[in-house]
């Protein structure tokens, strides 16, 4: 995702609302760790190669490392979120890199770390 297409402040409050409604009512019963860092990420809905994903964008590397490791329950809630639609289990945990030029972004589909100049085309897929 690339400066130019980072959301204005009005989208941003919408998609803090969401990530904020989903934590309240599909995260309820997690772990309070868990809750708590969702509510420092944002949420919102991409597609990517035409399908669609539920993003996540962290304040940082060490939380999105950590949920990179709890993706089951995201994945839920896309499936949850997405059901009167075609959809994927698809989540991308993502930060960005201290140089702001692209995004770390932990992919559901491979279990992979891919660097993205753009959430449409990973520039490269590297380690895990």
């Amino acid at each position: 995702m690339s400066d130019s297409l980072k959301p204005n402040s009005n989208d941003r409050s919408l998609q803090r609302a969401f990530t904020n409604r989903i934590v309240d009512e599909y995260f309820d019963h997690t772990e309070s760790w868990l809750r708590a860092i969702l509510r420092m990420s944002v949420f919102s809905l991409t597609y990517i190669d035409g399908h669609s994903a539920m993003l996540i964008e962290c304040p940082n590397q060490a939380v999105a490392r950590r949920l990179s490791r709890k993706t089951t329950p995201l994945q839920q809630v896309v499936s949850y979120i997405s059901s009167s639609y075609p959809y994927s289990h698809r989540v991308l945990i993502c930060y960005q890199e201290a140089e702001q030029l692209s995004w770390r972004c932990f992919d559901t589909n491979t279990n992979t770390w891919k660097s993205w100049e753009s959430l449409q085309t990973p520039t490269a897929t590297s380690d895990q």
